[in-house]
């Protein structure tokens, strides 16, 4: 029952939700209302909504019978079968308003996209024939991008721009084009211009192409301008001749002419306040060119003076501005007689103001900023204002400092002249160091030729063995000559490639033989030592251990280490060792690292590890071996005093006797358990340690001793 109830309520909220939030067009702009229509129909729209309203009802419905008849059921089966059912019914009646949902989709995504205009702000509408410079036009004074293509029906829908004219927003709205046809033969896209123009209260521009260039005539256009006539009443109407650079107004025929006079004669009739008479108006009929933009600033601030003169009319006239003009009185006084009193201005006021206008006109910031190139050349100096003893410190360097030091008192002014000559030098030096690298080869004999040929190709086979090496090794270093197992790299090897190239080897070969071995300190001080000297030669073997070059000794004293004297520092030395030994102690002990705290004897436990992959090593717990001995200590403990206890209280000696048969029998057993464990134990470890002698990964595995 809860489930049935839980679904119905899910499937009302989320109707409802869509009813909603779909607007009514009863309750909506009578502009926004026609349009839905235009777009959508509004017969399809309203019967969608209403589809989804009785699903939402029906789905109410079912849940309400299957509750009542889920209170009267008479078996667990009969309640699921019911609940199942109702489900069932509620689905059934969602997919049956799958398309009125898809559809209502469609219009949601698409009302997203529509332009948002508000009926009741200061509006500026273009209308006219397809292709006659209406996009161009809104694209000019407004930041709107409406496409612009040389064929008809490029703009397909309601455009919207914004401008400013006298510090107020205006909202421009580029139409569709309009073809002369009947109402009923137009299509969508034209009925969205005819229903902005019927709704909405703006000033209207007629774009009129005088050039034909759009593909009609005149005739045509004004037969439009007649037949939608009905639509500009009570708007402010303004005809604009467009695309004057390809033909001028005074340049078309009489029977046009004569046409646009028409035109003007009835857009005159719209100069026409509520209910009052017409008026003489010179901007009904304005020219323009979009293409050299000719005329276009004065058709927009026509266009928003005629709407804003009419809008403040229409206030004028509201009854609204009799509760205004109540709170506004303006004095007007009647003359007494027929003197005339001209306003009186005492001679001081004259005197100064003449002063003020004899004086110099302070020259301010803009003023200096013009002279010297306007805004984005002219850079104002923020230092004229500094108020300091001198006005010729006002423009000094101001000190860079880095550091608590002045980063001039560093700068050296003839860097760049020290600069060019050490390059002039280090090109001189680059040219003699080639000259003398050069080699003349005609002067060399055929011989000499020939050796240095050789040496050449022998250098560039070691280069480009040397490069295949680093390539194929992937860029490792050089092995050391003790893993050279081939021995390829001899001294005998070099002497007789040495001598293959004409040179003598034998200096080189002594060279590489006297420092191959030992270092050079010690071989300094062998010429000068004797042979027979044996503590000499110990201390040599003592310091010849091995050590950093680039370090000195432990105990050489450093100065500036903080060290009295070099004993103080070998002190302070086995103190810091001693102090971190305990830490480092623990630190390689792991979590499940234990010791017999009593005896002190390490827990060896059991860990399986692979040695080379194919080993699997055991190492057995000696802890299970302590407990079985204080196991057999307390056996023996408990058994005395049982016995005791018997032998005191007990006159039953074959109860006696038998318990200490018993006794002996099992303490025998145990003894005998207890060394044979002992003994194995030992062996395995003495096994293991000789192990770990052999293989640093069982020695690891004897140090962590950790537990599976």
């Amino acid at each position: 029952m809860r489930k049935v109830k839980f679904t119905q309520t899910n499937f009302h909220e989320k109707l409802s939700t869509i009813i909603e939030e779909f607007p009514r067009l009863d309750d909506i702009h009578p502009f926004y209302g026609d349009l839905l229509h235009v777009l959508y129909n509004k017969d399809h729209y309203k019967l969608a909504l209403g589809q989804i309203n009785t699903a939402r009802n029906l789905i109410s419905k079912i849940a309400k019978d299957y509750v009542k008849l889920l209170k009267y059921g008479d078996s667990l089966y009969r309640c699921k079968a019911l609940k199942v059912a109702a489900l069932g019914r509620m689905c059934t009646v969602t997919k049956r308003i799958g398309p009125s949902l898809a559809y209502l989709d469609q219009i949601r995504q698409h009302m997203a996209r529509l332009p948002s205009i508000d009926p009741n702000t200061r509006t500026i509408l273009i209308c006219g024939y397809p292709n006659v410079g209406k996009s161009s036009f809104i694209n000019k004074i407004t930041r709107a991008d409406v496409d612009v293509q040389p064929y008809a029906f490029t703009t397909k829908s309601l455009f919207v721009g914004h401008t400013d004219y006298k510090y107020l927003r205006y909202q421009v709205i580029d139409t569709p084009g309009i073809l002369d046809r009947p109402f009923e033969d137009r299509n969508i896209i034209e009925m969205c211009s005819i229903t902005a123009l019927a709704h909405l209260r703006a000033a209207v521009l007629f774009f009129l192409d005088i050039s034909g260039s759009c593909g009609y005539t005149i005739a045509q256009q004004s037969a439009l301008f007649h037949s939608i006539k009905s639509l500009f009443m009570n708007k402010p109407l303004i005809i604009v001749c467009n695309k004057t650079d390809l033909q001028s107004l005074e340049g078309i025929s009489e029977d046009d002419k004569n046409l646009v006079e028409e035109m003007k004669s009835e857009a005159m009739k719209t100069l026409i306040g509520q209910g009052g008479e017409p008026r003489e108006g010179a901007e009904v009929l304005l020219t323009m060119s979009t293409l050299t933009e000719q005329g276009v600033i004065a058709v927009k601030n026509a266009a928003c003076e005629r709407l804003l003169d009419q809008r403040v009319e229409i206030k004028m006239k509201s009854k609204k501005i009799n509760d205004c003009l109540n709170r506004f009185h303006v004095a007007v006084p009647k003359p007494r007689d027929q003197k005339e009193r001209p306003p009186c201005i005492p001679q001081a006021v004259l005197e100064a103001k003449a002063k003020e206008a004899e004086k110099e006109k302070k020259r301010l910031e803009k003023d200096i900023e013009e002279e010297n190139g306007g805004a984005g050349v002219y850079s104002a100096s923020l230092k004229k204002h500094y108020l300091l003893a001198h006005d010729e410190w006002k423009e000094d360097n101001m000190p860079e400092i880095l550091d608590g030091h002045n980063v001039y008192d560093f700068v050296d002014p003839d860097i760049l002249q020290r600069l060019e000559e050490l390059e002039k030098e280090e090109g001189l030096l680059q040219d003699q160091e080639d000259d003398e690298v050069e080699m003349d080869v005609e002067d060399l004999t055929p011989q000499q030729q020939k050796e240095l040929a050789e040496i050449r190709k022998k250098k560039s086979l070691l280069i480009r063995e040397h490069r295949i090496k680093k390539s194929t090794a992937e860029s490792r270093p050089i092995v050391p000559r003790k893993f050279d197992k081939d021995k390829r790299f001899t001294s005998e090897r070099m002497g007789r490639q040495l001598s293959s190239l004409g040179l003598d080897p034998s200096k080189a070969i002594e060279r590489v033989r006297s420092k191959s071995r030992g270092r050079k300190r010690d071989r300094s001080t062998d010429h000068d030592m004797d042979v027979d000297n044996d503590g000499s030669n110990k201390k040599m073997r003592a310091r010849s251990l091995s050590r950093s070059r680039s370090r000195p000794p432990t105990n050489e004293l450093v100065p500036g280490e903080g060290f009295k004297d070099s004993a103080q520092k070998i002190k302070a030395f086995k103190l810091g060792k001693k102090s971190v030994q305990k830490r480092n102690k623990d630190a390689k002990k792991g979590v499940d690292d234990d010791h017999d705290l009593r005896r002190g004897w390490p827990v060896m436990t059991e860990v399986w590890m692979n040695v080379g992959g194919i080993k699997k090593i055991r190492v057995y717990d000696f802890e299970s071996y302590f407990l079985f001995g204080r196991f057999h200590v307390c056996f023996i403990l408990v058994s005395c005093y049982t016995f005791l206890n018997l032998w005191i209280f007990s006159d039953n000696y074959e109860m006696i006797f038998g318990f200490i048969s018993q006794s002996s029998g099992v303490l025998s057993f145990s003894c005998l358990l207890f060394f044979l464990v002992k003994f194995e134990l030992h062996k395995y470890e003495s096994h293991f340690k000789l192990q770990a002698r052999l293989q640093p990964n069982m020695k690891w595995a004897l140090q962590n001793r950790r537990k599976t």
